[in-house]
């Protein structure tokens, strides 16, 4: 198993490279990035997913995950990013695993993810549910969802913010800007603290592209 650092005891309202990482809570983890992404990178993005968008879905937890569920808990499109020999898609996932003293590998493929009016994902867990077939099944490909990286590609009109309940956080999507936050303590254990969804769009739309990062390698 790897080592992870808590990100927050290394970059806590400091500047790194290009961007800044604002720590925003402790219980749970969650860090804001500014400017962690540029222009050209979230028109890419935008760009590439588009073609490929279709209704997301999560996690089926009877078991059979080549396909998840749709559910009216989360109303958006998505597309994952796989061409991984883009200069620009392995620029960013570089960063990623900088920022967050993981290695690539670690990685679930980019999603990206479309919120139209009224889109929403309501509160949930990014870690898996151990207690069920479907959770006990994810697990086997990288083990538990340790972090989750959210990058904002458009600043919705009105609407959309990252909220967590159990925290009082709540995050205004801005263009660039990312979300790091950690669905599980340091030692691994889920951290129900991390509890978390996306407000609805209420002026215009809302594009984010998802990372999320596991415990192992990535399979």
């Amino acid at each position: 198993m790897r080592t992870f650092i808590p990100i927050f005891m290394i970059f806590s309202s400091l500047v790194f490279g290009d961007y800044t990482v604002e720590t925003l809570s402790k219980s749970p983890r969650i860090m804001l990035i500014h400017n962690f992404l540029t222009d050209e990178e979230c028109e890419y993005f935008i760009r590439e997913a588009t073609p490929n968008l279709e209704r997301a879905v999560v996690v089926d937890p009877e078991g059979d995950q080549s396909d998840g569920l749709v559910v009216d808990q989360r109303t958006s499109d998505g597309a994952y990013l796989l061409n991984f020999e883009d200069p620009i898609l392995h620029r960013v996932e570089k960063r990623i695993a900088r920022l967050t003293k993981t290695s690539i590998d670690q990685g679930e493929p980019l999603q990206v993810l479309h919120y139209k009016k009224g889109g929403e994902f309501k509160p949930h867990y990014d870690y898996f549910d151990t207690s069920t077939a479907g959770g006990v099944e994810c697990t086997l490909v990288g083990g538990q969802r340790y972090a989750s990286l959210v990058m904002y590609l458009n600043t919705p009109a009105k609407g959309g913010e990252t909220v967590f309940p159990e925290a009082g956080v709540k995050v205004v999507p801005k263009k660039r800007d990312a979300l790091l936050f950690y669905n599980c303590h340091p030692e691994g254990e889920p951290d129900p603290m991390s509890l978390h969804g996306g407000a609805p769009v209420v002026e215009g739309e809302k594009w984010i592209v998802n990372k999320w990062i596991r415990m192992e390698k990535y399979r």
